[in-house]
């Protein structure tokens, strides 16, 4: 996938400017799709010239004008046309398992407080994720076809952070009982 299908999509879900799609893509698509605002607003800037999303100008007092951008036609072709193919597996890019995979060259302390390390980042952001089930989505019988594929999305995350807790409880008891 690439930033600009992730742009598409969110733009899809509300027109929005640079600055508060940036803001918007950190608590929704950017939780399996990392970019930084410049990225962001550098591949905007690629898909305006494209005709993949079209600005706004919105005059403001005291400010520089902002651009309001909505996907096109274009755009939403190519989001079509994207979605239409089969999507690869990611590739796995894990500092840690690179870590934990020659972890036998240090103390198993290190690796220990590594896991741990890791164990409350993800037990945090299970947390956000549970938060955000419970206030956007109640009740998941319920939801609009648009509403069901997002929560989708989010189970999806639930359970990657589940299974990821498990096997990090599973990794730390297994050092802990290893012989010395």
């Amino acid at each position: 996938m690439a930033l600009a299908h992730a742009i598409l999509v969110s733009l899809l879900d509300c027109p929005s400017s640079g600055y508060d799609l940036a803001k918007r893509f950190d608590g929704s698509v950017g939780f399996f799709w990392d970019a930084s605002h410049q990225q962001i607003y550098r591949e905007l800037s690629k898909l305006e010239a494209a005709g993949h999303v079209w600005a706004e100008v919105v005059a403001q007092d005291a400010r520089p004008n902002k651009k309001i951008y909505s996907v096109t036609d274009s755009g939403t072709a190519v989001l079509q046309a994207w979605m239409g193919r089969p999507a690869e597996m990611s590739p796995l890019k894990d500092d840690l398992l690179v870590k934990l995979f020659g972890g036998y060259v240090v103390p198993r302390e290190v690796m220990l407080a590594e896991l741990e390390h890791h164990r409350q980042q993800h037990q945090a952001r299970l947390a956000e994720y549970r938060a955000i089930a419970a206030r956007f989505f109640p009740e998941p019988e319920a939801l609009s076809p648009k509403g069901t594929y997002q929560y989708l999305t989010l189970r999806s995350g639930i359970y990657y952070e589940r299974s990821w807790l498990t096997w990090c409880e599973e990794a730390i008891a297994t050092l802990r009982n290893l012989p010395d």
